[in-house]
C-alpha cells in the first residue's frame, strides 16, 4: 500500500506538469497574439495613405460623386468607420513614450508610477478604481484589470505579485 506522502507527491507532480503545460501554451498564445497584432498594425499603417487620398475636401471627384447619392454616402461613411483601427496597446520597447497609448492606459501607468515613486508598493485594481473616482464594483474593477493585463502582456508595467501592478523599468 502506497504511503499518503507518496500519493500527495504524485498529485503534486501531476499538478505541476499541468501548470507547466499551460504556461507553455500561454507563452505560445502570447507570441501568436503579438505576431497577429503586428500584422494588424502593418495593415492599419498601409491603409493610412489611402485614407488620406480618399479624405473629403481634397478635391477627389470620385468621392464627390459618391456623396451626391445619399445611399452611397451612408455606405462610404459606414465602410470608413468600420475600417478605423480600435485603440490598441503597442508592445513596449526602449524609447517608446506613454503618449502612444490612449488616455485610459496613460492614466493607469501614471497611477502605477506615482505609487512606485512614492514607495507605496504595488497597486490593486480595486485601489486604482477608487483612485480614479470610479465605483468599486466588479464591472469597473474588471475593466481596469483587463486594461492592466493588456499593458502587462505588452511589457509596459511589470507584474510583481498577483493582483497588483507596478511601473516597468
Amino acid at each position: 500500500m502506497p504511503s499518503v506522502v507518496g500519493l500527495l507527491e504524485q498529485y503534486e507532480l501531476a499538478a505541476r506538469r499541468r501548470v507547466d503545460g499551460l504556461l507553455e501554451e500561454a507563452d505560445r498564445v502570447q507570441a501568436e497574439l503579438a505576431a497577429a497584432e503586428q500584422d494588424w498594425q502593418e495593415w492599419a499603417i498601409a491603409r493610412r495613405p489611402v485614407d488620406t487620398v480618399l479624405a473629403p475636401g481634397d478635391g477627389n471627384t470620385a468621392e464627390a460623386e459618391a456623396t451626391a447619392d445619399p445611399q452611397n454616402a451612408d455606405a462610404l461613411s459606414a465602410a470608413r468607420d468600420a475600417a478605423k483601427p480600435k485603440p490598441q496597446v503597442p508592445v513596449w520597447r526602449q524609447g517608446l513614450a506613454w503618449s502612444v497609448l490612449s488616455v485610459d492606459y496613460q492614466r493607469i501607468l501614471k497611477a502605477l508610477a506615482d505609487r512606485g515613486w512614492l514607495g507605496q508598493g504595488p497597486l490593486t485594481c480595486e485601489e486604482m478604481a477608487a483612485a480614479f473616482g470610479m465605483d468599486v464594483v466588479p464591472a469597473r474593477v474588471e475593466a481596469l484589470r483587463s486594461k492592466a493585463k493588456r499593458l502587462v502582456a505588452r511589457g509596459w508595467p511589470s507584474r510583481r505579485r498577483a493582483g497588483s501592478r507596478s511601473p516597468a523599468g
